[in-house]
């Protein structure tokens, strides 16, 4: 007597109910609900996911896995085209807001965003006087182009309206 070459409706059934409801049946629950007996049913539903025993059975859990996986896996391009479907819904629901975040998050996603954290440690009540001024003064040389910058445009502001 050798392995069967074909899946039968109900084994067929119990994986598809086993795959398509993940998480939410438990296998005996996806066994009953395959047509086997109740009483049976957790020890059917164990032998079923034994490859020794149904190595068919095994092979289209798996196959039937990553076919979902597959379907429903996150690449760059469908998180970018959801977010801008999620986008144009809530712009037609007039849901600002949530399509604000929406446009948000495809940037980030598409890297137009960067966030920077900078941990300060220690107090500037802490620093001597000669140790504030030596950072005050690195702090204005690093910055030198933004400030002198901006005094230009200030500058300008007031001579022009003189």
């Amino acid at each position: 007597m050798g392995l069967p070459k074909l899946l039968t409706e109900q084994q067929k059934k119990f994986v598809e109910l086993l795959v398509y409801n993940e998480g939410r049946k438990t296998p005996t629950e996806c066994a009953v609900e395959a047509g086997y007996a109740e009483g049976s049913a957790a020890v059917r539903a164990s032998e079923l996911r034994n490859a020794n025993k149904f190595p068919l059975v095994v092979r289209y859990i798996g196959e039937l896995r990553a076919e979902v996986q597959k379907k429903y896996e996150v690449t760059f391009d469908k998180h970018v085209h959801e977010l801008h479907r999620i986008r144009d819904a809530a712009l037609a629901k007039g849901a600002f807001s949530a399509a604000t975040n929406a446009e948000v998050a495809r940037g980030k996603a598409a890297g137009l965003y960067i966030e920077q954290r900078i941990s300060l440690t220690g107090k500037i009540e802490d620093l001597s006087v000669e140790e504030l001024e030596n950072k005050m003064k690195r702090i204005y040389e690093d910055n030198k182009v933004l400030i002198e910058g901006s005094n230009l445009i200030i500058d300008e502001k007031v001579s022009s309206s003189e």
